[in-house]
């Protein structure tokens, strides 16, 4: 069969359907009746020569060649979507770029890498975040440009994403200037018994933190433990605890002197990730903001090689 006698108008049925599970459902949405829509996925199957879809009680599950079949329509449609995006962008003399980020990522960061573009009158902003699966789901539909990440996202066959190194930094333990300016601590060494807010068991940084303080036979006292950066920022600026976190969440209060860095860890490295699909429409100003890398830290060993 040739591209040309592929059938689209099948296939995005055929997309629709895949994703929601059942074919009553996607009818409705599609606002065609559902014996139609079942005579349009079989012409389509017939054409590719092969089954896409096998009942599982009331839910159709794809095939091996319904699985192929909907990696290639996710690309085809998502990127028909980020088409339209793009073109209502440039009818209003605008670039529309759309950045996710992990919730567990700090919000100063974010602003950070985004800051070359606040002055740009050309350029309009679509941020969010949320879990790490679902923003990856959102950029392999194309209804993201980017995904920042706090952990490195390897590639498969089944979900083709570059994962380009952006930098990474050393974790602080700070406190209030009132009672820790001019001291210093030992991480983890001098940290037994002392009230701590930590990141909490989701922050890629947790598990290493926990791992430093078993090996070296000590336990903090755990007043707090955050998923949110920016949670984790106020009670580091108000509650009096020692608080474990990259010192870029809370630049603003030890610029101004609230917060000191009592102690660091060389041992301990938050690294910075952007995510993106192999099959995207390339802007320009998203590539530039890739090119940048602006934490200066190199690499770590293990991901070098994949930057």
């Amino acid at each position: 069969m040739k591209v040309e006698q592929l059938n689209f108008h099948h296939l995005f049925y055929f997309w629709r359907v895949a994703r929601t599970g059942q074919l009553t459902r996607a009818a409705q949405e599609l606002h065609v009746s559902q014996s139609s829509l079942s005579t349009q996925i079989r012409q389509l199957e017939e054409r590719l020569g092969s089954p896409l879809f096998e009942r599982s009680g009331r839910r159709l599950e794809l095939t091996d060649t319904g699985q192929l079949a909907l990696s290639y329509a996710e690309n085809i449609f998502g990127l028909g979507q980020e088409l339209l995006g793009r073109l209502q962008g440039q009818s209003e003399g605008m670039v529309r770029l759309r950045v996710g980020s992990v919730a567990t990522m700090s919000r100063n960061y974010q602003e950070n890498w985004i800051r070359p573009l606040l002055a740009d009158p050309t350029v309009t902003l679509s941020l969010e975040s949320g879990l790490l699966a679902d923003l990856l789901s959102r950029l392999q539909q194309h209804q993201l440009d980017v995904v920042l990440a706090n952990e490195a996202v390897p590639s498969d066959p089944d979900r083709p994403l570059h994962c380009r190194f952006l930098g990474s930094q050393a974790i602080s333990l700070v406190g209030p200037a009132r009672t820790w300016r001019g001291r210093s601590l030992r991480v983890p060494d001098d940290l037994e018994g002392l009230e701590l807010a930590l990141p909490g068991p989701r922050h890629a940084l947790r598990g290493q933190f926990d791992a430093l303080c078993v090996a070296a036979g000590v336990v903090p006292r755990l007043r707090a433990e955050v998923d949110d950066m920016a949670m984790l920022r106020l009670l580091a600026r108000d509650s009096g605890w020692l608080t474990v976190l990259p010192e870029v969440v809370v630049q603003d209060e030890l610029r101004t002197g609230a917060l000191v860095t009592v102690g660091r860890s060389t041992q301990l490295q938050e690294n910075f990730y952007a995510i993106t699909t192999l099959h995207r429409h390339r802007i320009e100003r998203l590539e530039q903001l890739l090119a940048a890398a602006p934490l200066m830290a190199d690499p770590p060993p293990a991901q070098a090689a994949g930057t």
